[in-house]
């Protein structure tokens, strides 16, 4: 199998199964086709299986009721985070007091301090890891999916973005600890009950924490539900599983 289309052949090829993939190179090597014949059969190959998987549910939840609206969300708060980080650092360099009026205008309940900035970052990057953890663990062989459509959110928000006193990077910031989370997910599907209790009780906590006074909003409940799901198929002990 040498020649310039075999290397294109084995790159389509790992989108299958790894004891898929190996068979499928056996048979091509048996059949002596050419390589754009061959290539042409693992593609066909790899469209049917992953339209096969798109009839589960869970693809259609990683991707649009995770992925996709979690990724805008988590942009707008890191956008927060940043401008939080901004407001106080100037609060410090310049030793002032700001009007809580002219905060609420901006979007800024209160005048920032180290616990608020500190709560807002571990709460973005526990949604962060969360979600990305759902998403890996949720549809493991059509992740690159939901990569590509958060992908492409990022392009377009990145591009949109419109703010002369900020990076348009901030708006980034969710993305280190998401992709860890989906790292995580895809190595385990399921994590120990413990873990996810703690983990959905902290975002929990912290997220009626900074919320303002109307309470939730639907952004927050978007960004919370994916911790208590953790909760839901975590991995029971086997005491917990003895008495059920």
């Amino acid at each position: 199998m040498t020649g310039i289309g075999w290397p294109l052949v084995d790159v389509a090829s790992r989108l299958l199964a790894p004891d898929e993939r190996e068979a499928v190179r056996g048979d091509l090597v048996e059949a002596g086709e050419s390589a754009w014949k061959g290539l042409c059969d693992v593609l066909g190959l790899v469209v049917r299986r992953q339209v096969g998987l798109w009839k589960n549910w869970r693809p259609w939840i990683a991707t649009f009721g995770v992925a996709l609206p979690c990724t805008l969300l988590l942009m707008g708060f890191s956008l927060t985070v940043s401008r939080i980080y901004q407001l106080y650092a100037w609060i410090i360099g310049n030793q002032q007091f700001i009007d809580p009026k002219l905060l609420k205008e901006v979007g800024l309940p209160v005048a920032p301090g180290v616990a608020q900035l500190v709560g807002y970052l571990f709460l973005l990057i526990g949604r962060s890891w969360i979600g990305g953890f759902v998403v890996g663990s949720m549809s493991r062989r059509t992740v690159w999916v939901s990569a590509a459509f958060s992908f492409s959110a990022c392009l377009f928000c990145l591009a949109e973005f419109r703010a002369a006193s900020l990076s348009r990077f901030c708006l980034l910031l969710f993305l280190a600890p998401a992709m860890w989370g989906v790292r995580r997910g895809l190595q385990i599907s399921r994590i120990k009950l413990r873990s996810a209790i703690v983990l959905a009780a902290g975002v929990t906590v912290l997220t009626v924490a900074t919320s303002n006074r109307r309470g939730l909003s639907i952004p927050s409940l978007e960004l919370s539900w994916p911790a208590w799901y953790l909760v839901a198929t975590a991995q029971r002990p086997n005491w917990l599983l003895r008495r059920s």
